[in-house]
């Protein structure tokens, strides 16, 4: 991947919440579900994701800056350890990395077991040694504890309604090859579905799985906190004065809620396990009660209002000094 840097178009020396803000707006502005005519959004998406789990965390983003890990997260090879002494000589090579020479004799002083105990440092123990009548300068590895990252991670947008019902949605990977992916009903904002065996393969290695990450996009009028939805309900002038039955939609089939008389707007009636699914139950939808006139001029509501202000006066405002 680039540097995360890059991707997010913000200097190294910027703070959390202006990357936050970048991330935003890139993850925004590239969402795939904003440009489903793009198969290439989904990618950039991706990459937007990858770059803010790097340095939108304070501790990944250190690491990082120190390169300690990279642009992937993974982390970077930072020389062998110890040098010097009677066994190797250290000194600085290429890319910073530290190189050793070494005598290659067999010996006792001569440093035959210099190599191997560096390298045993290295990786754990995983040196068996020199072959029998090699000339004590080759070894064996054993290569069990040291395996290649083979997975490969994807983001997929998901509407509200295929997040709680669950479904089947197709995805395409960074190769061009497209999958058809079950979504499990009840998943959540940043959930992941492995798919075992569908990473990226290489010779003398299981192949990698696909880790997808899920987002949910925004709905046009729920608007989810937790397990609860919250949805503001238009109703008109007379409604709200007279009160009523009014239509509800819910993720479900559609409910009536009763209005009662002279209802003000910003009034909010709580819909009991209208919500999304959760542990021992399910959430409530809270409708919000918006008054909404007419379009346009309405000569007869006008003189009706003007009559009813010179004759019912009165100031809601009254209490706010």
């Amino acid at each position: 991947m680039r540097d995360p840097y890059e991707v997010l178009g913000v200097p190294r020396s910027a703070n959390a919440a202006a990357i936050k803000s970048a991330y935003r707006k890139l993850a925004k502005k590239h969402h795939p579900d904003s440009n489903k005519d793009d198969p290439k959004a989904a990618e950039r998406f991706s990459e937007i994701n990858s770059a803010n789990e790097i340095i939108g965390d304070e501790d990944k983003r250190k690491q990082f800056d120190r390169g300690e890990i990279d642009a992937d997260g993974k982390p970077r090879f930072q020389g062998f350890p110890g040098g010097g002494g009677p066994r190797g000589r250290a000194g600085a090579g290429p890319g910073g990395f530290e190189s050793y020479s070494f005598r290659s004799g067999g010996g006792p002083g001569q440093g035959g077991g210099a190599f191997e105990d560096i390298l045993n440092s290295m990786f754990g123990g995983g040196v068996r040694g020199a072959r029998p009548g090699a000339g004590g300068g080759q070894f064996e590895f054993d290569t069990g504890g040291v395996g290649l990252d083979l997975d490969v991670n994807v983001a997929m947008s998901v509407s509200l309604e295929e997040a709680v019902k669950g479904g089947e949605k197709r995805v395409r990977l960074p190769t061009g090859k497209e999958l058809n992916v079950k979504i499990p009903a009840g998943v959540t904002e940043g959930q992941q579905i492995r798919l075992r065996g569908q990473g990226e393969s290489a010779h003398g290695h299981p192949p990698g799985d696909l880790l997808i990450t899920i987002s949910i996009a925004p709905h046009p009028f729920f608007k989810v906190e937790g397990a609860d939805l919250r949805i503001d309900l238009p109703v008109t002038l007379y409604e709200a004065v007279l009160g009523g039955k009014v239509r509800v939609p819910t993720l479900g089939n559609a409910v009536e809620l009763s209005v009662p008389k002279n209802t003000s707007s910003g009034r909010t009636f709580r819909l009991k396990g209208k919500g999304l699914p959760k542990t021992g139950g399910t959430g409530d939808l809270f409708v919000t009660i918006r008054i909404m006139l007419p379009d346009g001029n309405d000569a007869e509501l006008e003189a009706l209002m003007e009559k009813w202000r010179d004759q019912h006066p009165y100031n809601p405002r009254s209490g706010l000094g």
